[in-house]
């Protein structure tokens, strides 16, 4: 089966996760690298509204994941070590979610670098943790 990598903080999880991990997984079994709040702090100058084992819990109750696990490195590549000892075929990112960096380190591992368009599903509103924190505010 073909094996599908994705990485990120899902701190405030939401719909637009639940269609991202929907979308990646139509291509093969879905590997969900979580950024450990260490490493969400470091990146985003904030702490984890919820911890990483809580997190953790959320994304692997999620049917459309084979497996999730708290990344143990850091920084924006803190899923190094994993990327390397799972072999994926495909990474899956959303545009947002794109840098050359991580789109240099995965390819030059031979992974195909894959990036959504971010399409919601059927009627459902695009959804971004960064306008919910947004909305929250005003």
């Amino acid at each position: 089966m073909t094996k599908v990598f994705v990485s990120g903080c899902f701190d405030v999880l939401h719909s637009g996760h639940i269609r991202f991990f929907e979308e990646a997984s139509e291509y093969g079994d879905l590997y969900v690298s979580i950024g450990s709040d260490k490493t969400v702090m470091a990146l985003k100058n904030r702490p984890t509204l919820y911890n990483e084992n809580e997190r953790l819990y959320m994304v692997s109750a999620i049917k459309f994941v084979h497996t999730a696990f708290v990344a143990k490195g850091s920084g924006k590549l803190d899923f190094e070590e994993e990327i390397k000892t799972i072999k994926p075929d495909i990474f899956f990112v959303n545009k947002d979610g794109h840098s050359a960096e991580k789109q240099a380190f995965v390819e030059s591992l031979g992974i195909r670098y894959v990036v959504s368009d971010r399409i919601p599903k059927d009627l459902l509103p695009i959804r971004s943790t960064t306008a919910i924190r947004n909305e929250l505010k005003k």
